[in-house]
C-alpha cells in the first residue's frame, strides 16, 4: 500500500500567498461533481485544511478538470515502475478508488481513500485493502483474484528486482496465503477471514503504520 504515495507530488516548495487557499477553494467547487468544499472534506476524513489545501494542489497540477480517468491513472503510475509494468497493478488500484464506479476518480474519491490508508483505523484499512482483492465485488476473495493481484504486483516490481523468479512463483505465495486465510475451507475468504488472519501476521500490521505521518 505504500505504493500509493508515489502517485502525485504533493508538497510544493514555494511559498504561497493567502490568497492561493481562496482560489483552491474556487477552483474546488467548480470542478468536483458534488457542491462539498474543503469544509466539508475536511469532516468526512482525517486531514486537516491545510492538508487537503496541499493535496489538492498536487491533484490539480496532475488532472486540471478535478478528475482522473483510468487511463491517465496509468500513465502517472507507471513513471514511478519504469522497470516493471504497472498497468494492471493501476487498473485494480484505480477500481478500489473509484467507489461509485463511474470509470473516474474525483479529487474526494482520492482523499476519501487516502484518508483511509494514512489514517485510518486497522479495521478501516483491511477493509479497504479487502475490497482491492475482491476485484469482482461479490463479498469474497478467491484464489484466482488473489493470484491476479500477486501478478500484477510482481509484473510492476519488474523483472530486474527479481532475478531468479520463477514462473510459478506467485501462484506458490498465493497458495501458502490463501491456505492461511481460508480458514473453513471452502474455497473463498470473506472478510472476517482477512481481517483475522491480517491481525495476527505481525509484518502486515507493521506496513499498517508506515505511512501515517507522511504529509
Amino acid at each position: 500500500m505504500g505504493a500509493l504515495m508515489v502517485i502525485f507530488s504533493f508538497q510544493p516548495k514555494q511559498r504561497r500567498k493567502a490568497t492561493d487557499s481562496v482560489e483552491d477553494e474556487l477552483e474546488l467547487s467548480a470542478v468536483r461533481h458534488r457542491p462539498e468544499g474543503l469544509e466539508q472534506l475536511e469532516a468526512q476524513t482525517r486531514f486537516s485544511r491545510k492538508e487537503l489545501q496541499i493535496l489538492y494542489r498536487g491533484f490539480k497540477n496532475e488532472c486540471p478538470s478535478g478528475v482522473v480517468n483510468e487511463e491517465t491513472f496509468k500513465d502517472i503510475y507507471a513513471q514511478f515502475f519504469p522497470q516493471g509494468d504497472a498497468s494492471t497493478y493501476a487498473h485494480f488500484l484505480f477500481n478500489a478508488f473509484d467507489t461509485d464506479h463511474n470509470g473516474s476518480v474525483s479529487f474526494e474519491d482520492f482523499v476519501m481513500g487516502l484518508s483511509i490508508l494514512l489514517r485510518g483505523t486497522i479495521q478501516e484499512k483491511l477493509n479497504w485493502a479487502f475490497n482491492l482483492y475482491d476485484i469482482n465485488k461479490d463479498g469474497y476473495i478467491t484464489k484466482e483474484e488473489m493470484l491476479d493481484i500477486m501478478k500484477a504486483i510482481y509484473d510492476m516490481m519488474g523483472k530486474c528486482t527479481y532475478p531468479v523468479l520463477r514462473e510459478e512463483t506467485p501462484r506458490q505465495h498465493v497458495e501458502v496465503f490463501f491456505q492461511k486465510m481460508d480458514k473453513n475451507k471452502d474455497g473463498v475468504v470473506t472478510i472476517d477471514e482477512f481481517i483475522d488472519c491480517c491481525q495476527n501476521d505481525e509484518n502486515i500490521m507493521r506496513s499498517m503504520h508506515l505511512f501515517e505521518n507522511v504529509l
